[in-house]
């Protein structure tokens, strides 16, 4: 993560929108929400704002993770969504690769984390002050120096799959934060928001949102 906040130049890419949501594939490099500052305004929300004025926040990515995420165009979906997320009956799948083999097939890291505040914004494991977090891996494939997995987290912490990943011993490739020598040499972050699947917030019908993983 450069000191430099430079934010890609794309066409908004709309997955899918109608009178109470939409759903975007959010570039890697773009901040979810504006940072303080002026040089941190662009955003995906102001940008999706700028085409549906009435978009409001329901969760948020990581600047550096791409992939699929959901807007409320109403104050009444907004809190709809909102507590499909807080209540955990939104499915969450990511996929990323990750440095060496990842054993066995699937798993699941149930670590706690709190904020690393000496050395934020990094987060870390406290068995003791921590919140609990929990993600299930399966892994896609995988040879000797990096495995494909996909993620899925029940809890939703800051950098929870970036740090359940690296206290397996498997950072995310790329991770500007987490990895280190060769693992951190790639051009982004290797992790997406490849689907989400909850229920319309008009009418309660389950629905899925994919974007493809550009990695």
């Amino acid at each position: 993560m450069s000191d430099a906040y430079s934010p890609p130049d794309v066409p908004l890419s709309v997955l899918h929108a109608d009178h109470e949501i939409v759903v975007l594939d959010k570039p890697a490099g773009l901040l979810s929400v504006p940072g303080k500052g002026p040089e941190l305004a662009d955003c995906l929300l102001s940008r999706v704002q700028d085409a549906f004025p009435t978009a409001l926040l329901v969760h948020r990515l990581d600047r550096d993770t791409s992939g699929a995420m959901i807007f409320g165009l109403t104050p009444y979906a907004q809190r709809h969504l909102g507590l499909q997320f807080e209540k955990r009956y939104v499915r969450k799948f990511y996929v990323a690769r990750v440095a060496g083999r990842l054993e066995p097939k699937t798993g699941t890291v149930d670590l706690p984390l709190i904020v690393d505040w000496p050395n934020r914004p990094r987060q870390m494991v406290c068995h003791e002050t921590g919140r609990a977090a929990h993600t299930d891996w399966r892994v896609l494939r995988a040879n000797d120096t990096e495995t494909r997995v996909r993620l899925m987290p029940k809890t939703g912490r800051s950098h929870q799959l970036r740090v359940h990943m690296l206290a397996l011993g498997h950072p995310i490739l790329g991770d500007p934060l987490y990895a280190s020598g060769p693992a951190g040499d790639y051009p982004r972050l290797m992790l997406h928001s490849e689907e989400l699947r909850l229920k319309h917030p008009d009418g309660g019908r389950g629905l899925s949102f994919r974007a493809k993983a550009p990695f």
